[in-house]
């Protein structure tokens, strides 16, 4: 079996992190050849580059509004693309323990397109980029949506790093978000702005769809409603009680599953738990 065909055996058997694994290097190599060739006749960049990253100025979306998702498959050198393949490969791992590979590669291409919206925004509001011309590429948005996506979903979900121990995820999710506004001001200070456009997204969603909405006004809401009283019956009393016993009971073993993913995993988990833990979600 040639080395091609090896290739496209692995990229056809692969699951869909893997997949965007092998077209984020496919395309990294196609912009490294495309440089080289214009290097030689004296043209700055790579065509690819050009017509396939983002610029900084939003006008550039009506002449090429591909790329407000296009420059997450592009990378400014082999350390950038290694880190981001890195983190794709683990982060989307454990995101597929939970989620399907369509939601992983919806999340990829969101968190990759409210990126490239929040770059533009700040490139264009604030006064510390003025005069500046820059452009964006990188998968860091997509991959910054899936980790915040599946921090948010399993917070306290454990991994073990060498040399530290266990840490929690949504430790690893406060440090990864911390460097990002600290880079803020910094040199590469778009890609920061990106990297916190695709986190919001993979923070909102999660807290939408696994209906724990963020009730960030519930206090002043509450304030004007009418507050009526409950009827007071023994019936009702007693379904009540029944209901808040059955509520304490099922907490309560909510609360045992999840110390027990948190210690040993998901997989760790009997049929029973882990369906017993979907029905709960679905709630």
């Amino acid at each position: 079996m040639s080395f091609v065909d090896d290739i496209k055996r692995r990229y056809i058997s692969g699951n869909i992190v893997e997949k965007l694994i092998f077209i984020n290097i496919g395309v990294f190599i196609l912009a490294l050849l495309m440089s080289v060739f214009s290097g030689l006749y004296n043209n700055e960049g790579s065509l690819i580059t050009t017509w396939f990253s983002l610029d900084d100025d939003y006008s550039s979306l009506f002449t090429k509004p591909w790329s407000i998702i296009s420059y997450g498959f592009l990378h400014a050198g082999f350390i950038h693309i290694l880190f981001n393949l890195i983190a794709l490969y683990f982060i989307g791992n454990l995101f597929l323990e939970y989620f399907t590979q369509k939601q992983l590669l919806s999340f990829y291409l969101i968190g990759t397109f409210f990126g490239g919206v929040l770059y533009v925004l700040s490139q264009n509001y604030f006064p510390l980029f003025e005069g500046r011309n820059s452009y964006l590429v990188g998968a860091s948005a997509g991959v910054s949506a899936i980790f915040i996506g599946i921090a948010t979903y399993i917070p306290n979900y454990q991994l073990k790093i060498r040399f530290i121990g266990f840490v929690k995820l949504w430790h690893l999710a406060a440090v990864w978000i911390g460097l990002d506004v600290i880079g803020l001001i910094g040199a590469n200070a778009g890609g920061s702005f990106a990297h916190l456009g695709g986190a919001l997204f993979g923070f909102l969603y999660v807290r939408k769809a696994s209906n724990k909405d963020i009730k960030l006004f519930d206090g002043i809401s509450n304030f004007f409603k009418k507050k009526e009283k409950p009827l007071k019956t023994v019936y009702k009393s007693k379904e009540k009680q029944q209901k808040t016993t059955n509520t304490n009971l099922n907490q309560q073993q909510i609360d045992t599953i999840l110390d027990k993913i948190s210690k040993s995993g998901y997989d760790t988990l009997t049929p029973s738990e882990k369906e017993f833990l979907f029905k709960q979600g679905k709630k």
